[in-house]
């Protein structure tokens, strides 16, 4: 059974989360995850910060080597500007992967943490239990990292199907983020 290395990618102005993981059909391995901050940067650098985001999304992905990407979803916020700089923090990292030739999915929140918690409406302090739980780690990720890591399980659980149903029908690339009155999910 072939084995598939998956990197998460959770977006942040500040703090972006990455987590590696393995795949070997049902199994899941922990290989890696952590923290890109850009707190060394000023709140009004945003280019610099951007670029932080850029390129640490490009070395984790040169020194794991990850088969494909999945990345969260921006989700509207009360506050536009907000998610704004959410999006483009998000956009850095997805040039990021996209440059280095990954494949890359998208999940939102929501879908993570139904496939990693089994609802959505979960707090990030269960989504860390669990993420430790399903990859049999010491202790608990930090709250970025552990997304990171949730979102590379979500795949590992739902993008083979995903997959079939785009091979059997005619499944746009983006029906999966249905947007209705400026929200996503």
């Amino acid at each position: 059974m072939a084995s598939l290395r998956i990197l998460g990618i959770d977006p942040g102005l500040r703090t972006t989360g990455f987590g590696v993981i393995e795949a070997e059909g049902p199994r899941l391995h922990y290989i890696a995850s952590g923290t890109i901050k850009t707190d060394a940067v000023a709140i009004g650098e945003l280019p610099a910060r951007l670029k932080i985001i850029f390129e640490g999304v490009r070395e984790v992905a040169a020194r794991y080597q990850p088969d494909c990407a999945s990345v969260e979803i921006v989700f509207v916020n009360v506050n536009p500007q907000s998610t704004l700089l959410l999006g483009q923090a998000r956009g850095a990292a997805l040039a990021a992967l996209v440059s280095g030739d990954l494949a890359v999915s998208e999940y939102t929140a929501l879908q993570m943490k139904k496939a990693v918690v089994g609802h959505g409406q979960a707090r990030k302090e269960q989504v860390q239990a669990m993420v430790a739980r399903l990859l049999a780690l010491p202790g608990e990720p930090g709250k970025d990292a552990a997304d990171a890591l949730g979102l590379a399980i979500c795949h590992a659980h739902a993008g083979a199907s995903f997959a079939a149903i785009a091979r059997g029908g005619t499944l746009s690339r983006k029906a999966h983020a249905q947007y209705k009155k400026g929200r996503s999910y």
